[in-house]
């Protein structure tokens, strides 16, 4: 039991410092992009909050991941450094009896990287898009900003305002330059107002000049007018098919396309991965007194980057065909647990090659090893 807690303990201690800073530096990257797509104009920012919240939410299960991975490279190195693993082995601990202990700590964890990858990824993913789908499908009278040339959404008219009256829905100095139906027209007016007609938001332009011509002619048209009304634009439409990222894990199970079973993959693939990163962290632990103490996240780092990249490549594999969905998971997943397995065993039994060496040439030569006399 003592040598369980005091396992666990340390495990939550570096687990729960390490989700806390990676958290920090992902919440600011996501932030900085955020903002840059505010800028752009790809997001509403007003929403920017919120559209941070769902990208955080859907990058949890990677974090948790890196998070428990790391968590247990470092505490069990620091046990090797601090010879408390000679302890361990001297009392009749091989390394193979940590598994038990590190998977009663990090079966939660594991639970919740599975039900985020599997629920609440296509979930955030969903949130995301149908917030942006919103913006970029307002009105056009929504689009206008006061001081700015700003283009319809479906890039047939350019509105320009001076000042924006909000509070009367009134505006003055209104230009509208637009090309349809073969005619390109320029309409100025002093003053204008929004008016709902019919369910449609219509711009009611005072006291204005209305120029058109035909396209390829040079006769123009001029108007005066007191009063003339201008529908702001097309109604949205509204795109009902969603990406498979933005899918749930039901409605893709259900249509086995070749991208529906890549996006699966992934999903599923995450939980089965944070399964493995526990056994190769046990392989993988261990202090050299000469590489310093950065040697190891190095490679837990670098491990972890191409154990995510190869996920990523096994998407693309099996939307565009390349890979069939279960060989897939057998061969990334089932190798990388062998190989994983093959390495603790080895470590765990002290395997060397020298050692294997010598035990095969004693075996050819017919020699006995010579035990010291007591």
């Amino acid at each position: 039991m003592l040598f369980e807690s005091s396992i666990r303990k340390e495990l939550a201690r570096s687990f729960g410092a390490t989700l806390v800073v990676l958290m920090t530096i992902v919440i600011t990257i996501i932030l900085i992009r955020t903002l840059g797509q505010a800028s752009r104009g790809s997001v509403n920012p007003q929403d920017v909050m919120m559209v941070m919240g769902y990208s955080a939410l859907g990058r949890l299960p990677i974090i948790l991941t890196l998070s428990l991975f790391i968590a247990m490279v470092s505490t069990l190195s620091r046990m090797y450094r601090d010879s408390e693993m000679v302890v361990w082995f001297v009392s009749g601990r091989g390394l193979a009896v940590f598994l038990k202990p590190l998977f009663r700590f990090a079966w939660p964890v594991l639970l919740v990287i599975t039900l985020l990858s599997v629920f609440v990824w296509p979930w955030s993913n969903q949130q995301s898009q149908e917030m942006r789908d919103r913006y970029e499908q307002r009105g056009d009278l929504d689009r206008i900003s006061p001081g700015q040339f700003q283009e319809s959404s479906n890039g047939n008219r350019v509105f320009f305002i001076d000042r924006d009256l909000s509070q009367e829905k009134a505006s003055s100095n209104v230009f509208i330059a637009s090309t349809e139906k073969g005619k390109h027209s320029v309409t100025t007016a002093r003053a204008g107002r929004i008016e709902t007609v019919g369910g449609s938001q219509v711009l009611m332009l005072d006291n204005g000049q209305r120029l058109e011509n035909q396209i390829g002619k040079s006769a123009i048209k001029i108007t005066e007018f007191g009063e003339y009304g201008s529908k702001a634009g097309d109604d949205p439409l509204i795109n009902g098919k969603l990406p498979e990222r933005s899918m749930s894990t039901r409605e893709l199970i259900r249509a086995p396309t070749p991208i529906n079973q890549g996006e699966l993959a992934w999903r599923l693939g995450m939980a089965l991965a944070a399964i493995n990163f526990v056994v190769i962290a046990l392989a993988l632990a261990s202090v050299n007194p000469r590489a310093g103490r950065s040697g190891n996240l190095i490679f837990v780092l670098f491990t972890f980057v191409v154990y995510h990249n190869l996920l990523n490549l096994g998407q693309s594999w099996i939307s565009v065909g390349a890979a069939n969905f279960g060989s897939f998971l057998v061969a990334l997943h089932g190798g990388t647990l062998l190989l994983a397995l093959a390495w603790l065993t080895k470590r765990h039994l002290n395997w060397t090659f020298k050692g294997a060496a010598n035990r095969q040439r004693q075996r050819r030569t017919g020699l006995q090893p010579v035990k010291a006399s007591p």
